[in-house]
């Protein structure tokens, strides 16, 4: 700046020396002209170099916000890939709660009809329970019953008896609800005949009247004999002691029904020698061997 100044000074000195006067007050006005000019220049230049330098600081401000705005770029693209990635996340959430919902819906739906089938089965089961418990009450009263009632034939058939009893030709057992007349074949029988003597007669006749008041049991007649076989004249009429057994069995049976009890529940079964209840390797025992029972027995 000095040297434009010097430069000015010079110019009007050349035109002083070539004869060109300026009046001096002229001269002033210019020096402080080119003072104040060269002033403002300097002034001017000083805002120049504070213009560059705030420039340049306002480049390195907008190159780190550029900075920072690339990062937060970079964050908002990680974020939306991050956001992208949850909402698909989301929905293969969603799709899978869908299908455990469907899923449980019909768990729900298939427990529900159980529910109802083992409800229902467990009512007709607590209905069959309660059948079951009256049937069984009712078998029990029955059997009670016929406690009662094979109790009373007892009774009567000791008290019709007693004699025949007293005697050993009769005895008369009860064991669990089932009654036996076991009669000495031959009170009732000469030896291997089965038509009936008299006096035989006259003790079925005793016991007639305490069957006939048998209703729900089944009396069942059976014919023993001891081991020895039947020889002479006799085998004419029986071939063995099978056929002496059940021809007794069944006279008895006839009898009966010719008595008027049921032929229904009557029945007649031969045992021979198979079924001794002593001995036969002596007179008593083959004694007591031959006899007949009269069973009560339940119904088939």
């Amino acid at each position: 700046m000095k040297r434009f100044a010097y430069l000015i000074l010079a110019g009007l000195l050349s035109l002083s020396l070539s004869g060109c006067l300026v009046a001096e007050s002229r001269y002033l006005n210019k020096v402080e002209e080119a003072d104040s000019l060269s002033k403002e220049l300097g002034n001017l230049k000083q805002q120049h170099d504070a213009l560059i330098a705030s420039n340049a600081a306002l480049m390195a401000k907008h190159d780190k916000l550029k900075e920072e705005a690339a990062g937060l770029s970079r964050d908002k693209l990680a974020l939306q890939q991050d956001q992208a990635a949850l909402l698909k996340d989301r929905a293969e959430l969603e799709k899978v709660l869908k299908a455990k919902s469907d899923t449980f819906s019909q768990n729900i739906s298939d427990l529900r009809q159980k529910i109802a089938i083992l409800e229902t089965a467990n009512s007709n089961l607590e209905d069959a329970n309660r059948k079951m418990k009256d049937d069984i009450a009712n078998l029990q009263k029955a059997k009670e019953e016929r406690v009662k009632e094979v109790s009373g034939n007892y009774e009567q058939l000791l008290q019709n008896m007693k004699s025949e009893i007293a005697k050993g030709q009769v005895t008369i057992t009860e064991l669990r609800g089932k009654l036996t007349v076991s009669m000495a074949a031959d009170i009732l029988f000469d030896s291997g005949k089965a038509d009936f003597k008299p006096d035989g007669l006259a003790i079925l006749t005793k016991m007639v009247e305490t069957l006939k008041g048998v209703k729900d049991r089944a009396i069942r007649i059976e014919g023993h004999t001891d081991n020895v076989q039947i020889t002479g004249t006799l085998t004419r009429q029986l071939l063995a002691n099978w056929e002496l057994s059940a021809a007794r069995a069944i006279n008895i049976t006839k009898y009966l029904q010719q008595q008027g009890l049921d032929p229904a529940i009557l029945s007649a079964a031969a045992f021979a020698e198979y079924k001794p209840v002593a001995d036969n390797g002596d007179n008593d025992g083959r004694t007591r061997n031959r006899r007949i029972e009269i069973t009560l027995v339940a119904k088939d």
